[in-house]
């Protein structure tokens, strides 16, 4: 692997916005009982691109996802906006102790919405497995395959990529079944 400088995505926000790690020891049932959000860089030919998305826990269903050129708290917040509009709201969002999510805006937005707040331990990124497992993917899968060449081509490709993730590929942290399916199964289950 070669070394390289990085972008940086791990500064921390301020301490006065960092909540516990909620997770640990939770039996996680059903569908919309935690989502996990992160972000990630996507390298291109000319620079990269900034990548956030939601997971529902559960299902490992995606349930947003968007792509920028900076990160701001804004553009995380809109993101989840954009999630509970079309999948309802989780009982607890789950993040690590990034600027964006140790910010006024979203944790105000959170309480808000009356949703639990859960950030993982500094230096733990298995708390945050399922998105680790899901950037993973994303790049070996899509990004390392077909580098894209421009923001716009990226679109396309992620658009494309989350369809199959979450309606095609069958997942073995879920019994080898469909993310869509064990997501929205669940929802009927407990309605």
């Amino acid at each position: 692997m070669a070394i390289f400088p990085k972008p940086n995505l791990s500064k921390l926000g301020r301490a006065e916005y960092i909540y516990p790690y909620l997770l640990k020891n939770l039996s996680i049932t059903e569908s919309n009982q935690v989502w996990q959000i992160d972000i990630t860089y996507i390298p291109m030919a000319k620079g990269f691109m900034y990548l956030v998305a939601i997971i529902d826990v559960y299902s490992r269903f995606v349930v947003g996802w968007d792509i920028s050129n900076n990160m701001d708290a804004n553009w995380v917040v809109e993101t989840l906006q954009v999630a509970f509009t079309q999948y309802g709201k989780p009982h607890i969002v789950n993040s690590d102790q990034g600027s964006q999510f140790t910010c006024k805006k979203w944790v105000e937005y959170l309480k808000e919405q009356q949703i639990l707040i859960s950030m993982d331990g500094k230096g733990r990124a298995i708390d945050n497995v399922y998105i680790e497992r899901l950037w993973r993917t994303v790049k070996y899968d899509y990004v390392c395959l077909t580098p894209p060449e421009d923001g716009w081509q990226l679109y396309q490709g992620l658009k494309s990529f989350f369809e199959k993730y979450n309606c095609q590929k069958y997942h073995q942290g879920i019994g080898r079944q469909l993310p869509v399916a064990v997501y929205y199964n669940a929802l009927a289950s407990s309605a």
